[in-house]
C-alpha cells in the first residue's frame, strides 16, 4: 500500500511539473534553454513540437558543417533557426564545399547575421562574397581562412558593412602579388580589430589599416613585405592603437621607432624579428610609457638584452606582464624589472641561457607582486627553487619546464614550504622516453623489411632455379 501511495504522489508531481511546463510563455522556456549545453538543447528539441519550435527560434549561434550535399537542406535548417546571428561554415580541405548559390541563400534567410566565420572555402568566389554583402549589411565580425576568394571580395564586404568592427583573415588563396588594393570602405570607421596571418601579399591591406582610425589593435602573423615603409603612414593616421602583434615580419627599428609615436599603445608583441634590436626596443619604451604587457621572442639572436631591458624597467612602470623567449638578461636588467614594475604579475622566462639561480634569486627577492612565473628551458637548478620559498609572497603559481637542474625532490621540498602554492613541473624525461621508444620501434620495422626482402629475393631464386 505504500509503494502504491508513493506511485500516486510521483505521478501527481509530475502531472503538476508538466502542467506547468505546459503554460510556461515560450519566451520563458527559451531563457531556460539558453542555460543548456549544446547536447541538452538536442535533447530537449526532441520532446514536442513545441520545444522544437522554441530551440530553434531561439538559437543565435549555429556551426555547419558546409559541403556540397547540404545546398538542399539550407531551406530547411534556416526555417527551423531563424534567429541565427552568429554563423560558422566550415569545409574539410578533402571535400568539395558549397558554391555562391548556397551563400546567397544563406544570406537571404539571414539578414541579421552579425558574425560570419569562412573556413577552408574552395569554390566561393567573388561574386557570391558581393552578393552576400548587400544582403548582410549588419556584419560586425568577419573571419575567413584557408579561402580562395580575392580582394574584390574583400573590397565588397568592407564597402556594405557599416558596422563591421572585427576583420580576421588567414591564409586567402585569392589575395596574390598585383591585387588591387583593400579598403577602406564604408568599414573602415567602424573597424577596432584587424588580424592578418600567413598572406602572401599582406600589404595590399594598407590602405584599410590607414583608413582604420578607430582601430585598436592590429594584428600581423607571417605577412610577407616591407612593413617598415607602411608603419609610418598608419601611426600618422591612426593614433588610438592599444594593442599591436607582430611575429615574424619584416620590421626593423625604423618600424619601431614609428610604432614608438602609437603613445597609447598597453600591448606589445614583437616575435621572431631578427632584425630588431635594443634600440629600437628602447625608442618604444620610451615613449609607450602605458605599457602593461610586453612580449619578446628573440629567436636567439641576441639583438636585444640588458640595454633594451634597462630602458623598459625606467620608463614602463606600468607593466604587468613580461614573456622573454630566446632573450638572454641578467641580473642587472631583470633586477631593476623587479624593484621598477611594482605591479608586475605575471613573468616567463624561456630559452634562456644566462637565467640562473642567482637571476630566480633575484627575482625572488625584490619582485613583491609576482603572482605567477613560468621558467622552461633555463639553467636553474634546486637552488633556483630553495629562493622562491622566501621570497614573492605573492606568489601563486609556478611551472617549470624542461630545466634539467630542477629536480622532483626540490619541488617537493617547495612545495612543503609553501603548501598553497601550485606548482607544475616537467623535465622532459617523459618525452625523450616516448622518443627513444618510437626510434626503436621505426629501427625494428626496418630491420623486418630488409628480413622480408631477403626471404622474396630467396625465393623467387628458388623459383628461378626451379
Amino acid at each position: 500500500m505504500q509503494s502504491e501511495e508513493a506511485e500516486e504522489l510521483d505521478r501527481s508531481i509530475m502531472d503538476g511539473l508538466s502542467g506547468f511546463i505546459s503554460v510556461l510563455p515560450d519566451e520563458y522556456l527559451a531563457c531556460i534553454f539558453q542555460f543548456l549545453s549544446l547536447g541538452n538543447r538536442k535533447r530537449c528539441s526532441l520532446v514536442c513540437r513545441r520545444w522544437l519550435r522554441t530551440e530553434g527560434q531561439s538559437r543565435h549561434r549555429l556551426s555547419l558543417n558546409a559541403q556540397s550535399d547540404m545546398q538542399h537542406l539550407i531551406h530547411f535548417i534556416f526555417s527551423r533557426f531563424d534567429a541565427v546571428t552568429k554563423l560558422a561554415l566550415k569545409c574539410d580541405r578533402s571535400s568539395v564545399s558549397i558554391a555562391d548559390e548556397s551563400l546567397v541563400l544563406i544570406s537571404e534567410r539571414c539578414q541579421n547575421l552579425n558574425r560570419l566565420k569562412l573556413r577552408t572555402w574552395c569554390d566561393l568566389t567573388d561574386a557570391g562574397m558581393s552578393t552576400f554583402s548587400k544582403n548582410c549589411r549588419g556584419l560586425k565580425k568577419l573571419l575567413c581562412g584557408s579561402c580562395t576568394f580575392g580582394a574584390k571580395s574583400m573590397n565588397a564586404m568592407l564597402d556594405h558593412c557599416p558596422a563591421l568592427e572585427e576583420l580576421s583573415v588567414k591564409r586567402i588563396r585569392g589575395i596574390i602579388v598585383g591585387a588591387e588594393p583593400i579598403g577602406p570602405g564604408v568599414a573602415a570607421t567602424a573597424l577596432k580589430t584587424i588580424f592578418m596571418k600567413e598572406l602572401y601579399n599582406g600589404q595590399c591591406f594598407g590602405p584599410l589599416i590607414i583608413g582604420a582610425k578607430n582601430l585598436k589593435s592590429l594584428k600581423l602573423f607571417r605577412c610577407s613585405g616591407d612593413w617598415d615603409k607602411l608603419f609610418p603612414l598608419i601611426v600618422d593616421r591612426v593614433t588610438g592603437i592599444v594593442e599591436i602583434h607582430m611575429e615574424r615580419i619584416q620590421i626593423s627599428d625604423i618600424g619601431l621607432e614609428a610604432l614608438s609615436n602609437c603613445s597609447n599603445l598597453e600591448i606589445l608583441h614583437l616575435v621572431k624579428a631578427p632584425e630588431c634590436t635594443n634600440a629600437g626596443l628602447g625608442v618604444v619604451a620610451g615613449k609607450c610609457k602605458l605599457l602593461r604587457k610586453l612580449h619578446i621572442d628573440g629567436w636567439k639572436a641576441n639583438r636585444i638584452g640588458d640595454q633594451g631591458l634597462i630602458v623598459v624597467a625606467n620608463s614602463c612602470l606600468n607593466l604587468q606582464e613580461l614573456v622573454f623567449i630566446g632573450v638572454n638578461p641578467t641580473n642587472i636588467s631583470l633586477g631593476m624589472l623587479a624593484s621598477n614594475c611594482q605591479n608586475l604579475e605575471r613573468l616567463t622566462l624561456c630559452g634562456s641561457d644566462t637565467v640562473g639561480d642567482a637571476e630566480i634569486s633575484c627575482i625572488a627577492a625584490i619582485c613583491i607582486a609576482l603572482k605567477k612565473l613560468c621558467i622552461k628551458s633555463c639553467p636553474v637548478s634546486d637552488y633556483g627553487m630553495e629562493a622562491l620559498a622566501s621570497g614573492c609572497p605573492n606568489l601563486i603559481k609556478v611551472k617549470v619546464n624542461k630545466c634539467r637542474g630542477v629536480t622532483s625532490e626540490g619541488v617537493e621540498w617547495l612545495r612543503s614550504s609553501r603548501g598553497s602554492l601550485v606548482i607544475n613541473l616537467d623535465t622532459g624525461e617523459q618525452l625523450d622516453v616516448v622518443l627513444v621508444n618510437i626510434w626503436c620501434f621505426g629501427s625494428l620495422l626496418l630491420v623486418l623489411f630488409v628480413r622480408f626482402v631477403i626471404l622474396l629475393l630467396q625465393i623467387i631464386d628458388g623459383l628461378i632455379l626451379k
